[in-house]
């Protein structure tokens, strides 16, 4: 079916393609490359011409292993690129090991050239690490938030799925990237062409740069109790300093005894159970993605005294943040 000739759209001056360079770092997510790059192919397809054109290439220049283990052949090493390419990094897991000295290099020498340079997924960490989003905005996938606002205090991190801030753009990861690049063929080729390329995709709702890459807190919580979901709001955006029940209770214009209810009723725990639910949450994502000492974990999460973040910690996940910190250490150097 997916062969069978295409009614195309009509465009008055395609122009020139446009060049993009995609590299894999080391455990990529496919889902995010492959949405890209099929997004572009479909555009050609749908135009009846090749607007776009794309090279894979990575560090070593021979093969690159996306998380799901399937190897990639590249097209090439780290090397230089023309002036109107865009360099695309394809992030995933443990992104810090894959940004190693030789591509931050590579991309902040890239960068000086004027090339734009943009990352999928966790890729936004190593433009950050490069320097190229310094005093910019930028998103990256949700489970990545907390530690990338720990590390990097100069960089404004948004919830969008995608976010363009001059010459570097940066996504939330998963299907984002088809957002990203719908937003793209629009700005060159027009809007009808985008809403082909989505129609092709099955892409029904189109998302932009305003969009947020979370569902709302009703729909993740699956309550739609207005002052719940405000509670739980201004929980998830005081970690460091938590709010106490009676204070959380008063601002939303309840009792702490009717918030407790509310708690009870619709997640069958306590406000202060699931507060802490949520900082030992935020806990283990520092621990798991960041260097930081757990003195520092422990602040960061609300917990004035180690002791105590160390025993509501092994309540919680049935170990240490020391012996977590430990096991996240060998798994990475298996």
């Amino acid at each position: 079916m997916a062969d069978n000739p295409v009614q195309t759209i009509e465009l008055e001056d395609p122009g020139k393609p446009r060049s993009f360079v995609f590299v894999l770092l080391d455990q990529f997510t496919l889902l995010c490359y492959a949405c890209a790059v099929e997004s572009l192919r479909i555009a050609n397809r749908m135009a009846g011409h090749e607007l776009y054109q794309w090279r894979v290439i990575g560090e070593g220049g021979e093969t690159a292993t996306c998380s799901a283990g399937t190897e990639f052949r590249l097209d090439g090493d780290l090397g230089e690129v023309a002036r109107d390419e865009t360099i695309v990094l394809c992030g995933g897991i443990d992104v810090a090991s894959a940004t190693t000295r030789p591509l931050l290099n590579w991309v902040r020498r890239e960068a000086r050239r004027g090339v734009s340079i943009g990352g999928l997924c966790t890729a936004g960490y190593s433009l950050a690490k490069a320097g190229l989003l310094d005093n910019k905005k930028a998103t990256i996938h949700w489970e990545n938030q907390d530690s990338f606002v720990e590390e990097f205090e100069d960089i404004t991190l948004t919830k969008s799925v995608f976010v363009i801030d001059g010459k570097s753009f940066t996504t939330a990861g998963g299907t984002a990237s088809i957002d990203l690049m719908l937003k793209f063929i629009a700005d060159d080729h027009g809007e009808e062409l985008a809403g082909a390329v989505a129609d092709q995709l099955i892409y029904t709702t189109i998302r932009t740069d305003q969009d947020t890459q979370r569902l709302s807190v009703p729909t993740r919580i699956g309550v739609r109790h207005p002052k719940l979901s405000s509670v739980i709001q201004m929980m998830e955006s005081n970690i460091e300093e938590p709010k106490s029940p009676s204070i959380l209770a008063k601002e939303v214009g309840m009792s702490t005894r009717q918030l407790e209810r509310l708690f009870r009723r619709y997640l069958n725990r306590s406000p202060k159970r699931y507060y802490m639910e949520l900082r030992l949450q935020k806990a283990r994502n520092l621990l798991m993605q960041t260097d930081m000492s757990v003195i520092n974990v422990a602040l960061a999460c609300g917990f004035a005294s180690p002791s105590h973040f160390s025993k509501c910690y092994r309540a919680q996940y049935n170990t240490t943040p020391y012996r977590e910190r430990g096991t996240q250490a060998a798994r990475l150097a298996i």
